[in-house]
């Protein structure tokens, strides 16, 4: 009984171990694999006609988190520089007193972005419904993606598995306090996005296309 038990413990080890390696073999392929798809320099970033701008959370009196405050800072300049023509705002929207694309749209037009050149994405509940409503409701083919770096990898992963043509811009402008948090987080996130797309195919919330010309800018047309 005593060797069963002893077998039996080994066994779990050799899986947890053997798990713990697949996990980590995941993240260090996809970091690999889109490494040169991520910048750092608003400069360097080719044109794309939108940028893709993930929510990251907001305090009950309306103030944005550091992260997001970067999301937005960065996808800002994006537009100022003419790298983009658009900005899609995709975040949270599932409780009464809680709509991150409102609050992100408020900012960006605080900061001179017109609402003709601002989209909405009120279902964008996690990156992989973002990425996945980015091509199926609004139609986008070609974008860049705004976040942090850590995020960055597993959401341009995520759009390669949809089909979404997407390179990535680095939005850290902060030391974020929870960063270690974070990093551990997307690891475990990552794992979840690769079943996602590899083997549970969920439906995120859905409707209507939504068309969208991604060609037009409104800061085009002012400065005519």
């Amino acid at each position: 009984m005593r060797r069963q038990l002893v077998q039996a413990f080994l066994v779990l080890v050799g899986i947890g171990l053997a798990s713990v390696l697949a996990v980590l073999a995941l993240h260090g392929w996809v970091g690999a694999r889109y490494r040169t798809q991520i910048h750092t320099e608003i400069a360097q970033v080719p044109p794309r006609p939108v940028a893709i701008v993930f929510g990251a959370g907001y305090w009950p009196d309306g103030q944005l988190s550091d992260a997001l405050t970067d999301r937005l800072e960065t996808a800002i300049e994006l537009y100022q520089a003419g790298k983009v023509n658009k900005l899609l705002l995709t975040g949270d929207n599932r409780f009464v007193h809680y709509n991150e694309p409102a609050v992100m749209a408020q900012y960006a037009q605080a900061r001179g972005v017109p609402s003709e050149d601002l989209v909405l994405d009120y279902a964008g509940r996690r990156t992989y419904d973002s990425c996945y409503r980015a091509k199926a409701i609004f139609g986008v083919e070609r974008a860049i993606l705004v976040t942090q770096e850590f995020h960055l990898p597993r959401a341009l992963f995520l759009c390669d598995r949809i089909g979404l043509d997407s390179i990535g811009i680095v939005a850290d402008r902060h030391r974020y306090v929870y960063a270690r948090w974070y990093r551990l987080r997307e690891v475990l996130a990552l794992v979840r996005a690769w079943l996602d797309v590899s083997l549970l195919h969920p439906l995120p919330v859905l409707g209507d296309p939504i068309p969208v010309d991604w060609h037009s800018c409104a800061r085009t047309k002012t400065s005519d």
